[in-house]
């Protein structure tokens, strides 16, 4: 008889292949996470990737397809957890992607912004370990507080509720920021411990709440802070964190293929140059090396 551990192993192992994972700790704690417990009370409502994503940014009629067995949660599908506003629990690969990035390790202490009700947190607390610690926040209340319930089993997660872009998580080895923004903000990369790794997407507007463009990796190293595209999304865009001045930017920088070009991420004051992709008042997305970025 096939057990629901079993759906969990079949799930994990899924997601291993649809975001070509390497990491043996990654799809061991999506075999042990029990998404179900995540969700709220059935019947819960899945829909298709695709279909959600056009409803999302309004091209489309969001469908849904109700269930109360909770095989059905384990495969690579996004589950509403409040359809009226479009928030659901996120499609499995692309977060398993995103998490995959920052090399997570036994002992890390992990930022996460926009945890939801907390599935990819506890994912990222089972990578991390006891000797770890995982910060989640999210700026919807209600969310955080399922978030704090869900995951009060996990002493070494904690949950706060408040604009992530405020808060101080203290230093970090990884940051997983789950909302869209215009540009890095500055004090989560001084925020991150030499060789922290910071993953954000850098988003054009779609709509009045959300936005599409890559999810950057930010690496510190000893002469700076590297940058590479990991991946796309359409995501709810990060308000505290989009300068109405660099929107323009981003969006020419995205059509002219200039933004995929970044390479590095400059805090030291300077005047634009043609290696300067996304020039802000106190951070700038470069095409430079750090070698030749940083003073």
């Amino acid at each position: 008889m096939v057990t629901l551990d079993d759906y969990r192993r079949f799930y994990a192992d899924d997601i291993r292949i649809c975001a070509n994972l390497h990491s043996p700790a990654l799809v061991e704690a999506f075999a042990r996470v029990p998404r179900e417990k995540y969700l709220g009370p059935p019947p819960w409502q899945i829909g298709a990737p695709d279909q959600m994503a056009l409803s999302f940014f309004g091209m489309g009629s969001k469908t849904h397809t109700a269930t109360e067995d909770p095989r059905d949660v384990y495969h690579n599908v996004v589950i509403a957890l409040d359809a009226a506003h479009d928030i659901n629990n996120g499609q499995p690969s692309l977060l398993a992607r995103w998490i995959e990035t920052l090399d997570l390790e036994p002992g890390d202490r992990v930022y996460h912004l926009g945890c939801g009700v907390g599935y990819y947190t506890a994912i990222m607390a089972e990578v991390v370990g006891a000797s770890g610690a995982v910060i989640g926040i999210d700026v919807n209340s209600e969310l955080a507080a399922r978030a704090r319930e869900n995951l009060s089993g996990y002493p070494n997660v904690t949950v706060h509720a408040g604009d992530g872009a405020a808060f101080d998580p203290g230093v970090c080895d990884a940051m997983l920021i789950n909302a869209g923004v215009t540009h890095p903000h500055r004090a989560w990369l001084e925020r991150l411990a030499e060789g922290g790794r910071l993953a954000l997407p850098i988003t054009m507007a779609a709509s009045p709440t959300a936005g599409q463009g890559p999810i950057v990796k930010i690496t510190r190293e000893p002469g700076g802070y590297t940058a590479q595209i990991a991946t796309f999304a359409g995501i709810i865009s990060c308000t505290s964190v989009r300068d109405p001045q660099l929107a323009p930017v981003l969006a020419k920088a995205f059509a002219n293929r200039t933004l995929f070009k970044l390479k590095s991420v400059r805090l030291d004051a300077h005047e634009p140059t043609v290696t300067c992709i996304l020039h802000g008042l106190d951070v700038c997305v470069s095409s430079a090396e750090i070698s030749t970025a940083m003073p």
